[in-house]
C-alpha cells in the first residue's frame, strides 16, 4: 500500500483504528485539535483510556515493521516529543500489511523506534479487513 503523503498515511492510520474500536463495542471520542498527545478517546464499561495511532510500512532489513516513535519538527528536526514520554494509555500501530498492534504505553522502552518483532507479538491482533 503507497500513500501520497503523510497527512493521507496517517489518515489511513485513524480510519482503521476507528475502525476496530467501534466494531470491538467501544465508544470512539475524536479531539477538535491535533495539540494533545493522543489521536482518540476510548470508552468502555465505563473505561476511558486515550490512544495514539501510528501507520507503519517501513520494514528492518530482517522483514519487521519498524515504527517511528519520535516526534520531530523545526528547521533542524529536532525531536520534541517520543511516545514514551507521553501520558497516552495505548499505543495503536497498524502496518501496511493491515496487521494491527495495540500497546500499553508503560510497555514501550524505545525511544526513537519500535521493531514489531517477537518480542511485541503478545500485542499482535489481527489484519483489519
Amino acid at each position: 500500500m503507497e500513500f501520497i503523503n503523510n497527512k493521507s498515511q496517517g489518515n489511513f492510520g485513524l480510519g482503521i483504528a476507528i475502525a476496530y474500536f467501534t466494531t470491538n463495542g467501544y465508544t470512539v471520542s475524536i479531539p477538535l485539535n491535533d495539540t494533545q498527545d493522543y489521536d482518540l478517546i476510548i470508552e468502555k464499561n465505563n473505561i476511558l483510556e486515550t490512544v495514539q495511532v501510528k501507520t507503519t510500512g517501513c520494514k528492518t532489513r530482517y522483514g519487521n515493521y519498524q515504527v517511528a516513535l519520535k516526534s520531530c519538527g523545526g528547521t533542524k528536526g529536532t525531536t520534541y516529543k517520543t511516545v514514551k514520554d507521553t501520558k497516552i494509555d495505548l499505543l495503536f500501530i497498524v502496518a501496511t500489511d493491515l496487521t494491527i498492534y495495540i500497546i500499553p504505553r508503560e510497555e514501550i522502552k524505545n525511544t526513537s523506534t519500535l521493531n514489531l518483532c517477537s518480542n511485541y507479538e503478545k500485542y499482535k491482533i489481527k489484519r483489519a479487513g
